[in-house]
């Protein structure tokens, strides 16, 4: 099938295109990318490196010397992966948003990432009204992160409400978001303590509005419909702790969302799972 991966043109988070991009090519699929100006992108070179997210990353002589970057960084394989995607003729040669037909595409990825610069992709009029028109037809969607919240803010033209009304989902969690944030700003990035939050709140605004489950949750019929891991689920820890990630091999940290033709998952730790899961669901449509 040809598949359609949107990103910004730069931040975009490596493991989330990346690995979903090389899962879904090893099933068979073909894959196409779009930017908002047609140019290739750029992941977030802080989540490929690690520089710059310890203590001292903003002297220049020390940040290449990396504690805490190492583990927060993407992991091995998902470099790799996206060390192959940069060589990728589609992904070099992008579409643009406003050239982007649904009866061109079988199938949409909308990846996250959290740096400031995805707001161009998160804010695009043009590129939530083409994945509105997507969900309408009907057609596979999967959603990781933030790209739920483009999902959110994308307003179905039969309905008049978000595509992800009436629907189920997961996304990025307050407790997630939350535990990197205040990682970053008390223990290591602290010069840039919003580098984890892509959004924050203004005065007034209780703690977490501005947060992925927050807006996503708003766009939502019931709360409930916003799913986050349950108590009772097997290998808790590893799922809710934001230090264990899944692996080609090893899903049990991770967590997914089905609902029909659309799956949703958290964050880089769900997406070899994610990404299995919605090459699943691209062959039964």
């Amino acid at each position: 099938m040809k598949i359609l991966i949107a990103i910004p043109n730069q931040d975009f988070d490596p493991t989330e295109v990346a690995v979903t991009w090389q899962v879904l090519k090893a099933a068979g699929h073909t894959l196409h990318f779009a930017t908002p100006d047609g140019q290739r992108g750029y992941a977030d070179p802080i989540m490929i490196s690690g520089e710059g997210l310890d203590p001292w990353g903003f002297i220049p002589l020390l940040r290449k010397i990396r504690l805490i970057g190492l583990s927060l960084r993407a992991q091995g394989g998902a470099r790799r992966a996206y060390r192959a995607l940069e060589r990728d003729a589609q992904f070099l040669k992008p579409l643009r948003y406003e050239d982007l037909r649904v009866d061109d595409f079988e199938a949409l990825v909308l990846p996250g990432g959290h740096a400031k610069r995805m707001r161009a992709y998160l804010e695009s009029a043009v590129l939530q009204g083409f994945v509105a028109d997507f969900f309408d037809s009907g057609k596979p969607v999967g959603a990781v992160c933030h790209g739920v919240v483009l999902a959110a803010r994308s307003i179905s033209k039969k309905t008049g409400r978000s595509v992800l009304y009436g629907r189920k989902t997961t996304a990025l969690t307050w407790k997630l978001e939350k535990s990197g944030w205040l990682l970053s700003k008390f223990l290591a990035r602290f010069w840039d303590p919003g580098y984890y939050r892509t959004y924050s709140e203004a005065k007034g605004q209780p703690a977490g509005y501005m947060s992925v489950q927050a807006e996503v949750t708003r766009a939502l019929e019931k709360a409930e419909d916003f799913i986050d891991v349950p108590r009772d689920a097997p290998h808790q820890f590893a799922k809710t702790s934001g230090v264990v990630r899944d692996s080609a091999g090893d899903s049990k940290a991770a967590w997914v969302v089905r609902d029909g033709n659309y799956v949703s998952a958290r964050w880089p730790g769900d997406v070899y799972t994610f990404a299995r899961a919605f090459a699943e669901r691209i062959s039964q449509a």
